[in-house]
């Protein structure tokens, strides 16, 4: 990777400030496209198992949303800190939920697509490559973190 410049980061940073300002929204937005891109992810989403369409008022999933927006805007943050991704302890949780529910890489890619798609609706006329790929290149190195934490769990086991 690159070096992921102040820009990048700030472009990252002010998008999710837009994001955040309806979250409810944009998390539901966000699943609703998981789902649109791949239907088979809806059992792997407690919080989703029992619908058939995306509950509106679901606080689980606008929690996940909000987790996942978060901790790719922090990864963002990370990357010009030159720090860890994400604490150890953070990683082997996130990698035994990933490994129980099943997870492949092609999920990550599915996120990522609807991720991307959500922070476009978000900031409506500031989307630019400029902002896709500073989002692209948070998102790949978080989901490489977690990746590499189910290996190695999977492969202690």
């Amino acid at each position: 990777m690159g070096v992921f410049t102040e820009r990048q980061e700030g472009l990252v940073k002010s998008s999710y400030e837009e994001l955040v300002q309806n979250i409810t929204h944009y998390s539901i937005r966000f699943f609703t496209l998981i789902l649109e891109i791949s239907p088979a992810t809806k059992d792997m989403f407690s919080f989703l198992r029992d619908y058939d369409e995306i509950p509106q008022n679901n606080t689980k999933l606008q929690f996940h949303a909000v987790k996942v927006f978060e901790m790719t805007c922090e990864t963002a943050i990370r990357l010009r800190e030159k720090r860890a991704i994400v604490a150890d302890t953070t990683l082997k949780y996130l990698s035994c939920i990933h490994i129980n529910k099943g997870v492949i890489d092609s999920h990550f890619e599915v996120v990522k697509e609807a991720l991307l798609k959500t922070i476009k609706e978000a900031v409506g006329d500031k989307w630019s490559e400029e902002l896709r790929n500073s989002w692209e290149v948070a998102y790949d190195e978080l989901a490489a973190a977690i990746k590499n934490a189910m290996r190695e769990g999977s492969s202690s086991t």
